[in-house]
């Protein structure tokens, strides 16, 4: 069977070098504390790359944080700049995600994201970080 490579091939090429709004944090006060804080976006959207149509998904965040917190206001600002951003289900959740441990270095933090049906499938994304 030959491999068939889809109109979609080279849509993300660039994805993991597109420039996000930054993400503010603030200086945890009980580091030696071991506990989880969970955000929950109900209103994500980010745009499909091929057809320009509009993909809404709920998107949760768990986190045990170290030194820094998210501030709140600016994690919501970074999220809606996906509004105008044609990517990939999978490749939103892994950029947040990525964005996310880069400016606020958790011990851990899970990232899940729930897609509205298209085309009747339902999609959940779901990428886990581990300090080592």
């Amino acid at each position: 069977m030959t491999k068939r490579l889809s109109s979609y091939e080279g849509l993300q090429k660039n994805i993991r070098k597109l420039k996000t709004p930054a993400i503010e944090v603030w200086r945890n006060q009980y580091p030696d504390k071991i506990y989880t804080i969970n955000l929950e976006i109900p209103e994500f959207t980010c745009i499909c790359p091929k057809t320009g149509l509009p993909d809404f998904a709920i998107l949760k965040i768990e986190y045990s944080p170290d030194k820094y917190c998210i501030e709140l206001k600016s994690f919501k600002m970074y999220t809606i700049f996906y509004r105008n951003v044609g990517i990939f289900h999978e490749h939103a959740v892994n950029k947040i995600l990525e964005d996310f441990i880069k400016t606020c270095k958790p011990r851990w933090v899970r990232i899940t994201g729930e897609f509205n049906p298209r085309g009747g499938i339902t999609t959940t994304v779901v990428r886990e970080y581990k300090r080592r």
